[in-house]
This record gives structure tokens, sequence and C-alpha cells, in this order.
């Protein structure tokens, strides 16, 4: 069994972070730095962006495909412009998740690529 590259670690570990850091109290909800970021105007997405782009990068160098990277790219624009909506963007930005669903999208990748 072949070992996981350390890129795909640290690509897990900074979705974790950006989005499922926090245990809600009470619940089994997750959320993390991006929709918390969120809450401070304008510079926080634009922050919680390049933290994001940051996952696109290293799938880049890891050699993913363009077409997912343009879909990651998608994910990222979805999650700041949505994300930057006050009050509602955060609700947004805490379903929806955009830098684990890139970091499965990378995994998959690695994984079908072999």
């Amino acid at each position: 069994m072949a070992t996981e590259p350390p890129a795909l670690g640290r690509v897990r570990t900074v979705a974790h972070l950006l989005d499922e850091s926090v245990r809600v109290p009470g619940t089994d909800f997750r959320v993390g730095l991006d929709p918390l970021l969120g809450l401070v105007p304008v510079g926080g997405d634009l922050l919680a962006a390049a933290c994001s782009l940051y996952i696109v990068a290293e799938a880049a160098r890891l050699g993913v495909r363009k077409r997912t990277l343009v879909r990651m790219l998608c994910n990222v624009a979805l999650d700041t412009v949505l994300g930057s909506v006050p009050v509602v963007g955060d609700l947004f930005d805490a379903y929806w998740k955009a830098n684990v669903r890139n970091a499965e999208l990378v995994a998959a990748a690695l994984d079908a690529d072999g």
C-alpha cells in the first residue's frame, strides 16, 4: 500500500482548520476559521480566500489535472463571493465547506492517477 504524499496531509490539515476545527457546543456540527474570519467585513473573507488558494496551489504542484483545479477554483470563488454577504454568507461558509470539498477532490485525483 502506497503512503500518502506529505503535501496531501498538509492540504487535509489546512482544510480541517478552515472548515472543521471547532465543534459547536451541544452538537456534532463543526466549523472552522473560514466562517469565523468571515465575520470580519471584507478583509476576513479575503484572508480566508487566500488560505483556500493554498490548497489549490498544492494541488497544482502535485500535478492535479486542470479540470479539477478549475473546479477547485470555482469552489473557492463561490465560497468567497457568497461568504461575503453579511450574516447569510457566514452561515453559507459554515455549511459549504469548500476547503474540505477541495481536499477531497485532491485526494480523489491523486488516487485516480495512481
